[in-house]
Parts: structure tokens; sequence; C-alpha cells
């Protein structure tokens, strides 16, 4: 590591009288990877904001190469050197990758746009960060990971010092980690200075020199990743260490009666004659690689996808879904991956978005009972600690683990029997996931019945009663949580035809 580049001192925000940050301090050296970490609502994205002019300051110093520096907004910052790419990636897919990367400041030939050179200097771009991508497909043709190393290539092009990469491997699959990281590793050694925000504490020890912590709008403090364990940290961040041990036997009895029972489903190319039960109080976890097809069998089953063949059975009964409505009347609940395209009305407030489902109970002769909702909405999200100034807060306000603990006092409000968690604890920090994990088992305790579908094993033994193994659409395995190891769930995961 190099000279300090960044040095952010007793940094205070207010909002509306909350005290989002709190005399926060930050360091940052040349050819540094530096991990902020916090929980969600700690901070982080606050913090960053302030660096890159989003928000104006309310108190303490940010210096920059050695000089004092106060943006007012994100051109400045980026004129300074500083590049943020967001977990949610802001690009237009219906332009070229070269046009995506120069938007605004297009090279020219007299009058017109010079696409031949805007092509070549794309393609220069990079070959200087080693990666592959034709700067002529649209950019919505190309994954995630490969949109991501545009917003690099971007960044690398406005002689990017310092960089800012939120949530970074959060839709990746693994062979774009390892891409992203190669790349990182480059910069690095180019004397690039690195803000790398996570969750996925694994990837904060292979990549990180150095780790600070937020709770609360406060600095913690600031450790080597080389001298701290994986609990060191998570204590920091939480104030606890938050144990998540194998769950060791089924807590379903025996004898429990099928809640929900599938035959047969099959809904495109994603989901092929697929055949399970789901019993009362049980959690049943779904495991598998990327597009294995569990998220696609759990929209045909909530009706947000349409399927060709196949039965539904609930308590018995066989039921035709079509629509998520008619699923809801039937008690099923889904929680999507994609909270903000398809849970969130980001625009609307805690309360509203909380009691959407469940307008019908606060209809009294004809006018919707606001004060009720509100007190409804208020209990509901206090059992679930959503961290939030008040109910009529707009969701949009609120930290990512916050926002998903909305929609889920969305479904407690409408008292649903089955609960699909889609990903559940993506995006969320150590602590919202140990809140979620208590969630889940709290309703299964209740007698609640509990789909969850996770990309990560160990959460997945963590809580699962049983899990089923799906492999291109089709489930391949069905392992009671007592014989179910890393190693055989992936031999299922791996088992093609």
């Amino acid at each position: 590591m190099g000279e300090t580049i960044l040095q952010m001192q007793g940094i205070q925000k207010y909002f509306s009288g909350v005290h989002a940050l709190k005399g926060v301090d930050f360091e940052l050296k040349a050819g540094e990877v530096h991990a902020l970490m916090g929980e969600n609502g700690a901070g982080k994205s606050t913090l960053i904001k302030v660096l890159c002019g989003i928000h104006k300051r309310d108190g303490g110093s940010v210096a920059l190469f050695g000089k004092d520096v106060n943006f007012h907004n994100i051109a400045e910052s980026q004129a300074a050197g500083i590049s943020v790419i967001h977990q949610e990636l802001n690009m237009m897919n219906h332009l070229t990758v070269a046009q995506n990367m120069f938007i605004g400041r297009e090279p020219k030939k007299g009058i017109m746009i010079d696409d031949s050179r805007m092509i070549c200097e794309a393609k220069a771009l990079f070959d200087r960060i080693g990666v592959k991508i034709d700067p002529t497909v649209k950019l919505g043709e190309l994954t995630v990971g490969k949109q991501q190393m545009v917003e690099i290539a971007k960044a690398v092009s406005r002689d990017c010092k310092l960089l800012v990469l939120d949530e970074p491997t959060a839709a990746l699959t693994q062979p774009e980690v390892e891409e992203l990281f190669k790349i990182m590793n480059d910069l690095r050694d180019k004397g690039i200075g690195m803000i790398y925000i996570s969750h996925r504490m694994d990837e904060i020890n292979r990549i990180s020199d150095r780790v600070t912590v937020m709770r609360d709008g406060e600095y913690v403090g600031t450790v080597n990743t080389a001298d701290v364990t994986k609990d060191d940290i998570v204590k920091m961040m939480v104030g606890r260490v938050v144990m998540g041990d194998k769950k060791e036997a089924s807590t379903v009895p025996a004898d429990a009666p099928v809640v929900l029972e599938v035959k047969n489903l099959n809904a495109g190319k994603a989901v092929k004659n697929v055949s399970f039960q789901l019993r009362k109080g049980e959690i049943l976890g779904f495991a598998g690689l990327m597009g294995a097809g569990r998220t696609e069998v759990a929209r045909a089953l909530y009706g947000a996808d349409p399927r060709q063949t196949g039965e539904i059975y609930i308590n018995g009964k066989p039921v035709n879904i079509k629509t998520p409505e008619q699923a809801v009347k039937n008690g099923i609940c889904y929680l999507s991956e994609d909270r903000k395209r398809y849970g969130l009305m980001l625009g609307k407030s805690v309360s509203e978005n909380s009691a959407i489902a469940s307008l019908d109970k606060f209809i009294k002769a004809g006018w919707i009972d606001d004060k009720e909702i509100a007190k409804v909405a208020a209990e509901t999200n206090g059992l679930l600690r959503t961290k939030t100034p008040s109910m009529e807060q707009l969701l949009k306000n609120l930290s990512g683990g916050n926002q998903q603990k909305v929609i889920i006092a969305r479904w407690l409000m409408k008292d649903c029997d089955i609960f699909i968690f889609d990903e559940p604890t993506r995006g969320i920090d150590v602590g919202a996931k140990s809140e979620m994990y208590t969630l889940m088992e709290d309703l299964a305790a209740k007698g609640k019945s509990v789909i969850m579908i996770s990309s990560e094993l160990a959460e997945i033994q963590r809580l699962s009663d049983r899990i089923i193994v799906m492999c291109e659409g089709r489930i391949t395995g069905e392992l009671d949580i007592a014989d179910a190891t890393q190693e055989e769930i992936m031999k299922y995961a791996t088992m093609r035809d």
C-alpha cells in the first residue's frame, strides 16, 4: 500500500432529525482494497454519497490527495478521479457497450460522433483491464458480470484513482467473481485505491487489505484483514457473535400433515416434471446451481409465470393457481429474489407497503382506515425490528435489509400459511441474516410452512428440515437434513441426465 489518498474525519450527516452519520472516520491508501462493512442501515451508503457529493455533509472534513475537497455533485467527484460502481447498475441496455462507456463525452469528428474511434478506444480499455468484450454489442445482451466489467472500464477511461464497488458480486457467478477479483488485483498493482462494500465474509478475507466497520452511523474501528477472524469482524458489526451451526435433525413431526403437494409441474424449459411435498411447520430448502430452475418453480407455483402442466394441492384439495392474487387467496406468499422489481413500491411509505396485500381488512364503511393501518404496520414491523424513523418513511430511504423486512411484514399482516423465500438474505448483512434466520424458524414453530431457495449451502444446512436439489430444471435429489453434507448436495446439483 502507498500514500494516503483519501482521509475522511468526523463526518456528520442528518436527515430530518435522524443522525445518520455520527463522526465517522475513514482512510484509503493508494493500491489498497479497503472493505467497508456494517449492518444494513449502518451508514455505509450515506458515507459514500457524502464522499461523491450526492449528500452535503453537516460536519467533518474530506481530503483527497492531501487537499480538502467538498464536492457538490457526482460530476465534480468524477472529475477529481472518483468512480462508483453501484450494486444495481444504472446503464442503458438498448445502447452498445461503447456508447454506454462514452455517453456524454463521445469522441467527435467535426460535429459528428466518431464511432470508429469510440470502438477502438473501448477495445483498448478492455485490453488494459484484461477482459474480452465486443464494444459493438448492445449492453443488454451481456451478463451482469460483463456489465460490471464495462463499468470498471468506463471508470478507468476517466483516469479513476479511487474506485468504490458496492456489493459487486451479489448477482455474479463464481467464474465472474474470479474474473472481477483478477481485475481488482491488476488495478491494485497500478496504484488505484478501492473501497469494497460487501456482506460476504469469505470475499472480504480474500480480497481486502483492511476492514473498517460501522454500526448505527458510528465508526467502530479499522483492522488489518490478516490479523482478524470472521467472528472478530462480525462481533464488531453487530456487537455480538452470530452463530450459525448446521441443523442436525429435522424438527418436523413424522405425522405432520402435508399442506402443499406439487405433482408433475412443467413450466417452459426451466421446470421439468417437478414433484414435491411440503409439511406443516417445515422449512424445505431448495438447493442448486444458478439456472437450476428453482426460482422458476416458485414463480410457476405462485402464478407469476404460466405452467404448462401439473397439479397443485393445498391441504389435500386441488387448486388452479393462475395469478399471484389466486395464490395469495390460497394462503401462499412469495418474496422474490429481485425485491425491488417484484416486491417493493419504493415511492410509497412503509405503512402502505406493509398493508397493500391486506387492504380489505382495513376498509370500514367504504373507507380505508389509515390510522388502523399505521398501527398494525407499526406493530408488525416492530416485531421484525425494522429500522425506520416512522411508518410514513418512503421505502426508498430504507436499507436493503429493512426493505426486505417490510415485505415480510406485508405477508405477516395478510396471515399467509405458506411462505416462499427466494434468496432471502441476498444483499443483506450478517446481522440482518441472523434476524432473517430467526424469523423463518419462528414462522415454522408457529405452524407456518416455508420454502427457502438459497445459493448459499451453509444457509441451506443452517435452516432446512429437508432439502430438494435441482439441476437443469429437474429434481435430482431429496435429502433429510441429517444426511445433507455439502458434498452430497453438490453431487445432486451437478447430476445431469
